[in-house]
């Protein structure tokens, strides 16, 4: 929901549950450094951000450079919400653990993570030992380990329960699964959602600001709200890269504009 940027959302009696927190995923300004995406998030009147080790935005080496961004971040009253999308597709468990200390400097508590079908049993134990959640990411038909939620959600469903999913609707609808029923039917395995819209279904490269093609915005919160989701909703905008603020500014007065018909308030 709009908030005064710069203010963290303090829950208290007459704040409405479940709260659909609008944030930002930072591959949307892959094409640009931490500064701008500080700048951008300013614009876009949201303190949340799913940062990646892209540019410089939360860098994973060397160690003293994740103090170095959460600090900037936390300077400029930006909350760091999860890292990734992070990939695992090494056996190796010194790389798993290189990736499990970084999220731990960073100080988060939730990786957006691609493992593969191979390497995802090894990281139950980390996810135990760091007590860290891991969201994994659904990236459509291309992808051969987890095209769609209910995929990854066959696998999880008997690991810890740390061990949930990040939506991506986009992807996820391109699978001919509708979103809002997917994310019912993940319940509370979902940990987090990246969201972005799509002129046609079926077409990665139709994606279009959120409200301008046929993503069911409203149904996909209706469907949060009614498992009292209380994490985030980032907006992962792939598109116009090289000047991708003008349809993020347009993707959040329309989702905010949803919420707002919800009544919800700010």
């Amino acid at each position: 929901m709009a908030q005064a940027f710069g203010q963290m959302t303090q829950v208290t009696d007459q704040t409405r549950r479940p709260q659909l927190r609008l944030g930002v995923a930072s591959y949307s300004f892959h094409k640009f450094d931490r500064a701008h995406v500080i700048d951008f998030m300013k614009q876009l009147n949201t303190p949340y951000l799913n940062a990646k080790d892209v540019n410089d935005h939360l860098p994973m080496t060397p160690p003293e450079a994740t103090s170095v961004a959460v600090s900037a971040y936390r300077a400029s009253n930006i909350q760091l919400t999860s890292a990734g999308v992070i990939y695992f597709t090494s056996k190796d468990p010194e790389d798993i653990d290189q990736k499990f200390q970084y999220v731990t400097r960073a100080g988060l508590s939730l990786i957006v993570g691609s493992p593969t079908r191979e390497v995802l049993p090894l990281m139950e134990k980390y996810v135990q030992q760091y007590d860290i959640r891991l969201a994994i990411h659904n990236h459509g038909p291309e992808d051969k380990e987890w095209p769609s939620p209910l995929d990854v959600l066959k696998v999880i469903q008997s690991m810890d329960r740390r061990i949930g999913l990040c939506v991506d609707v986009g992807h996820t609808a391109r699978t001919g699964l509708d979103p809002a029923d997917a994310i019912r039917r993940c319940g509370s395995r979902v940990f987090d959602v990246h969201m972005k819209d799509l002129a046609d279904m079926a077409i990665k490269e139709s994606q279009v600001a959120v409200g301008d093609g046929k993503m069911p915005v409203r149904g996909i919160f209706e469907a949060l709200h009614a498992m009292n989701y209380t994490g985030f909703v980032d907006l992962e905008y792939e598109i116009h890269e090289d000047d991708p603020l003008p349809g993020m500014i347009r993707s959040f007065a329309y989702m905010r504009g949803v919420l707002a018909g919800m009544g919800y308030q700010d």
